[in-house]
This record gives structure tokens, C-alpha cells and sequence, in this order.
């Protein structure tokens, strides 16, 4: 038990000596007053404590004050606050730069003091929530390192690195120069003190509760983060639940850097997706499926992702896929980029929740209905879609972006449950649950532009037309035409709130005019929820009660007024049975 704290303790150190690092070049940022008292002692030391917290008046633990020689990145003490949010730091006399900084809070940093002999110097700092946009990184995307720019594609998410919604951006050159910087003082303090920043394990736990049509069931992920060297590290992450509706999930990848140029990400997955009916009997389906790829820096400002998917069927089952993925990410300058990427989908993958273990984000996924695959000669077929799209992106000024990509997809075998409401129908006898094969294309472009409106407050909008396939009026007098091709439009709109409480307000707002069937959303890799009509989630930071951890609740309304897309006819409608209201309530614990 001991051993596992300490872990956990040499981790957190480890992860705010390089946030330490990395923002010391700021001697610029918000200074707090000190009040400063002096006190007779025997020993030539002077001494330097007080008590962070955060902008509500709550005691932060686990911070760090960091002690810098004035003018330079060197790195001279640092000490951890206790459950109360006190320090305290013994030192030579001398003029230094102090810095205090937590996870979750940009750093404040007091320029100048200085430190007699016998004294004590006492001050009080007041951090802020990070992800206001009030720090250089966050105005800004690193834009000639791997790691903050580009990540191996997963489910619905771009093949770059994206937070959905949010593009820091630079005000001048200047700023630019400035980011880059820390790069090599990173560097230095790393070589200077390596044993603190030697890297730590993380894990994150989440326990939920989930109601749908489908049924209600609790369901558990976890996520562990174990490095293997300063170059490499493998992750462990699983999901299951108490119901046959609840994921079932392992998966394991190993990441390693050769050099400073590549970055290997190799991922193997198990997943149990349910119970198939077939001619013979009722039998278990389940997927295995492995992923490999290189992150490559070709230059500065250049980076190519190459590798392939493969996915299989085991059990009820044995169709499979294997298909290439490609990425290319060029800077025109330092407020354009240009990227075209080529990805592959096997499974619908409306995630849940996402967690962030250093660089890598792992995904939570949602349930999958095995009911509606499509079942041919009694197997149950894999989905085989694709996309291929070209954007650019363009940073307009401090607070605003906007991204414009145009998108081609190809869909193969994705089966899509309906359910048939013949207008003659008494008390719902005539009522045909079934599914359709969808195959064909898709052609659009999609718009988003993005907008911090102030510290606490974001928002973005997005608007996406082409033609693509959509329900068909006739489909109840001729079965067999289910799917026609037509023009399609759909808008999204979300606003974020981070509030001074430690609460995160999530709202999106999605709107498709007519009843078009997406085999692959306009907004995918740009957005965190694809739910039709309005989505609320929220979730609010709990008291750690002085242990070395961070939790938060969670709520997450998916189509809170239960939107079903359909079409109707002289003799009757038809509507989709997936993306269907579901409500999850849950806690997330990270350690």
C-alpha cells in the first residue's frame, strides 16, 4: 500500500515538474501580492511558505512551488502542498522566481523576490482552472511536436490530435518563438533533475449507471498508464457491466518513440458484442481486432501517419476487413494547416466518455446493437465504410477559428434497424422490426467555425451539405427500395461552460432536415456527441479529501427529447431505431 502511494505521489511530481518546465519561461504571468514577515532564526537559510488555492477559496493539494534562479529556467527547489494547501521551502538568500502550478490550473508565477538570510517570507497564490485560454499553450497549437498534434484515428475522432471544438490559437510570431522555447528548457530540467521527473504509471477508474430503451445496466472502464522507459509505454483498458447491454471490452497498446522523428502505436482489442440468432441457435459474437501505425515528423510543420486496421469476427461469426490508414498534416504558416487523411470504420462507435492519460486518449465506447447487423447466409456481416478528406484550418485571430473539409465516403454491409408503421395498423399488430443494408456513397463539405467568448465561456457552430442517402417515402408499399440518394443538410450548434464551481457544461444541438441516414457523421473527428435534437453533458470536480487523487461526476443526456429520424408515406412511416435517448449518470476517479 505504501509502495502504490508513493508511486502515485512520484507520478503527480512528475507530471507538474514538466507543466513546471514548460510555463517557467512565463516570468510574465499573474503575480499575487505576498505579505511578507521576518523572523529571527539560528540557521543562514531563508524560508519561503504559504497556502495555494483555487479561485473559489479552496485549499489545492498535491501543487507544486517551483523556486527558479531570476532571469533563467534553472531549477533550484520544488516542494508539494499538503491536504490544506500549505508549503513551505527552505533556501539560500538570493533574488528568485517563484512558480506555483497544479494539474487542472494555469500557473502563477511572482517574478521577483527576494530571500535574506533568517527570514520568512510568506505568500498566498490563487490559481485558475487551465483551458480559459488566458496562458500562451493554450492560444496556441504546438505545431512542431507529434505529440500535441497528431494521434492514431479512433472511433469517430479525427486520425490528428483535436480537441473537439477547441483550437488554441497565437496572437503574433512572437508568441510562437516564445512556446517553442520551453521545448529545450523542458529538456534541460529534465537532464538536471532526473529523478523526479522519472515517469509514474496513471489510471483512471469510472463507475456508471445506464438507462435506455435498450435496458438499464452499471457499467465500469478503467485505464492504466504503466511506462516502460522514457521512450515507451504500454496501456491496459477494459470495460464491462452487469448486463448484456453494458460494453464488454479489453485492449491493450503499446506506444514507443524510436527517435525524436517517429512514434509507433501498436494496439490489439477483444471485444464481446452480444448474441446472434441464427438458423441453428442463438450464438455469442465477438471481434478482435489490431491496428498499427507511425507517427512520422518528416519536417518541421510536416507529419505523416501510415499503418492499417484489421478487424475479425469470432464465434457466430468470421467476415473480416483489413484496410490501410493514412494521414498528412502540412503548416502553411503559422495560422494555416492543410491535412488530408484516409480512415476506415468496422463497428458503430458512439463513445462515451473519453480519458486523457498523458498523450494518449482512450475511449470508452458505447453498447453495440447486435441486432442490427446484417446477417447474410447466416453470418453476421462487417461493416466496411470509408472516408476519405481534404481540409484546411485557419487560425482568425485569438478567440476564433474556422475549418473547412470536404469528405468522401464509400459504405459496405452497415445495417440499419427500423421498425414499420403501416397506417392500418390496430393496437400496433402490423408493427416490422427489421434491418436494411445500406451500400453506396456519400460526397459533402462540412464548415465549423469556433469561438472562446471569454475565460469561462466557448462556443462553435458547423454547417454540412452534399449528397448523401436518406429514408425513402415509398419504403412501406415497396420494401425494397429503402434507401434513396438525395441532397442532405444538417447544423450543429454547442456551448461550453467552465464555471468557478469545478462544473463543465457541455451543449449540442444537431439538426438534419430530412431523414438522412449518416454511415459516417459530416462532423466526425470534430465533435464529442453525434446525437440527434439536444445533448446535455455535465460533469463537476469532488473534494479529494487530501488523497492524491482527482474525481468528478458525471451526467450525460444523449437526445434528451428522444428524436427519432424517419419518413412517411400514403400507407404508413418508418423509423430508425438507433441513436435513441439514453441517460448515464456516473464517477470518475483518477490516480
Amino acid at each position: 500500500m505504501v509502495s502504490s502511494v508513493l508511486q502515485i505521489k512520484n507520478f503527480t511530481k512528475l507530471t507538474l515538474v514538466v507543466l513546471t518546465a514548460f510555463f517557467a519561461v512565463f516570468v510574465g504571468a499573474s503575480e499575487v501580492p505576498g505579505k511578507v514577515i521576518v523572523v529571527e532564526k539560528n540557521a543562514n537559510l531563508g524560508v519561503i511558505k504559504g497556502v495555494v488555492r483555487d479561485d473559489a477559496g479552496n485549499s489545492i493539494a498535491d501543487a507544486y512551488v517551483s523556486i527558479f534562479r531570476v532571469g533563467t529556467s534553472n531549477l533550484l527547489k520544488q516542494v508539494r502542498s499538503a491536504s490544506d494547501g500549505s508549503f513551505l521551502a527552505k533556501i539560500l538568500p538570493g533574488t528568485y522566481t517563484v512558480l506555483a502550478v497544479a494539474q487542472g490550473f494555469n500557473p502563477v508565477t511572482i517574478s521577483t523576490v527576494e530571500v535574506g538570510r533568517s527570514a520568512e517570507l510568506v505568500y498566498g497564490f490563487k490559481l485558475e482552472r487551465s483551458g480559459g485560454g488566458n496562458t500562451l499553450p493554450e492560444k496556441r497549437v504546438d505545431r512542431n511536436n507529434p505529440k500535441w498534434v497528431i494521434r492514431a484515428a479512433q472511433s469517430r475522432r479525427s486520425i490528428y490530435q483535436n480537441t473537439e471544438g477547441d483550437t488554441p490559437t497565437g496572437k503574433n510570431e512572437s508568441n510562437e518563438n516564445t512556446v517553442a522555447q520551453t521545448d529545450s528548457i523542458e529538456e534541460s530540467v529534465e537532464s538536471a533533475d532526473e529523478e523526479i521527473s522519472k515517469r509514474r504509471s496513471q489510471s483512471v477508474v469510472e463507475t456508471y449507471f445506464a438507462s435506455s430503451d435498450d435496458g438499464n445496466f452499471v457499467g465500469l472502464n478503467f485505464a492504466t498508464l504503466q511506462p516502460i522507459s522514457e521512450n515507451a509505454e504500454i496501456i491496459f483498458a477494459g470495460q464491462s457491466g452487469t448486463s448484456q447491454s453494458a460494453p464488454q471490452r479489453f485492449e491493450t497498446t503499446f506506444k514507443f518513440r524510436p527517435n525524436e522523428n517517429h512514434q509507433i502505436h501498436l494496439k490489439g482489442a477483444a471485444a464481446k458484442l452480444g448474441k446472434v440468432e441464427t438458423s441453428d441457435a442463438e450464438q455469442s459474437l465477438g471481434q478482435v481486432s489490431f491496428q498499427a501505425l507511425d507517427e512520422w515528423k518528416m519536417q518541421s510543420g510536416v507529419i505523416l501517419v501510415f499503418g492499417f486496421d484489421y478487424s475479425k469476427f469470432v464465434g457466430a461469426g468470421n467476415d473480416f476487413s483489413i484496410s490501410p490508414r493514412f494521414g498528412l498534416q502540412f503548416d502553411v504558416d503559422s495560422k494555416t494547416r492543410f491535412r488530408t487523411a484516409y480512415t476506415t470504420a468496422t463497428e458503430e462507435r458512439n463513445w462515451a466518455t473519453v480519458a486523457e492519460l498523458e498523450d494518449t486518449s482512450v475511449l470508452f465506447r458505447g453498447p453495440v446493437s447486435v441486432q442490427e447487423f446484417v446477417v447474410e447466409n447466416d453470418k453476421p456481416q462487417m461493416q466496411k465504410n470509408s472516408r476519405l478528406e481534404f481540409g484546411i484550418e485557419r487560425v482568425l485571430d485569438n478567440k476564433s477559428s474556422i475549418e473547412a473539409n470536404i469528405f468522401f465516403d464509400a459504405v459496405s454491409g452497415r445495417g440499419v434497424g427500423l421498425t414499420s408503421l403501416p397506417f392500418n395498423s390496430i393496437n400496433g399488430e402490423n408493427f416490422a422490426d427489421f434491418v436494411a443494408n445500406q451500400q453506396g456513397s456519400a460526397q459533402g463539405v462540412r464548415i465549423v467555425y469556433s469561438r472562446r467568448l471569454s475565460s469561462r465561456f466557448s462556443t462553435s457552430a458547423g454547417y454540412a451539405f452534399g449528397n448523401g442517402q436518406k429514408l425513402s417515402a415509398e419504403v412501406v408499399s415497396n420494401p425494397a427500395n429503402i434507401f434513396e440518394n438525395d441532397f442532405f443538410q444538417t447544423f450543429y450548434g454547442q456551448f461550453d461552460a467552465d464555471l468557478k464551481t469545478g462544473t463543465q457544461v457541455k451543449t449540442i444541438f444537431r439538426l438534419s432536415p430530412q431523414a438522412t441516414i449518416f454511415a459516417i457523421d459530416p462532423f466526425a473527428g470534430r465533435m464529442a456527441i453525434y446525437d440527434p435534437s439536444l445533448s446535455v453533458m455535465v460533469t463537476q470536480s469532488l473534494p479529494n479529501l487530501g488523497l492524491p487523487i482527482r474525481a468528478q461526476a458525471m451526467i450525460d443526456a444523449r437526445n434528451l427529447f428522444d428524436y427519432q429520424t424517419g419518413a412517411g408515406g400514403e400507407e404508413g412511416s418508418l423509423r430508425l431505431n438507433s441513436q435513441r435517448r439514453i441517460l448515464r449518470g456516473g464517477i470518475l476517479v483518477r490516480f
